[in-house]
């Protein structure tokens, strides 16, 4: 019995050292330091690209959530826990999202807000997949898959727009 018990306690450390680093490749693989010719924050007109092109210009991990509405590990976006202050940006074009007096901790492993920065920066379409009968929410410039809204969150609206962190960017206030 005490060799079982010392097993899963090495098991478990290793587990817990392997899910770190994973974690750390994920938070580090960010669009920030790629060049991005459609990520133009002041430009408010749609953009259209198909995903072939985006898929050669956005990392893996953002091509994977934001053009195959794919989703991040839970608890892996450093935005999770951020208290940043700023704007919150579509990594792949640029357009406003979130303003960081928006967002709450849910608990529920991704960033949460309760609005979008303006009723036009997200498009809303239904989701019925997994079972499942949600609203999921896109960029409204670029149409990104972002996340998923619920009707679960704190005042004033009573919404978590549950967002994957790895299409996110910061526009930090200085």
């Amino acid at each position: 019995m005490f060799k079982i018990l010392c097993l899963l306690t090495l098991i478990s450390f290793t587990a817990c050292g392997q899910a770190t680093t994973k974690s750390t490749t994920t938070k580090m693989n960010t669009m920030e330091n790629q060049h991005n010719p459609y990520y133009k924050p002041d430009q408010k007109e749609a953009v259209i690209v198909p995903d072939s092109v985006w898929a050669n210009i956005l990392s893996p991990e953002v091509f994977a959530v934001a053009r195959q509405k794919g989703t991040e590990r839970p608890f892996t976006s450093p935005f999770e826990e951020s208290k940043e202050v700023g704007t919150y940006h579509c990594v792949a074009c640029g357009n406003a999202l979130f303003k960081s007096n928006a967002k709450f901790s849910s608990g529920c492993g991704w960033p949460s807000f309760f609005e979008p920065i303006s009723k036009s920066a997200i498009i809303y379409t239904p989701d019925h997949t997994h079972g499942m009968d949600r609203t999921e929410v896109q960029c409204g410039k670029c149409k990104s898959h972002l996340g998923h809204v619920f009707e679960d969150g704190p005042p004033p609206t009573g919404l978590r727009y549950c967002i994957n962190g790895v299409v996110l960017t910061i526009e930090k206030i200085k």
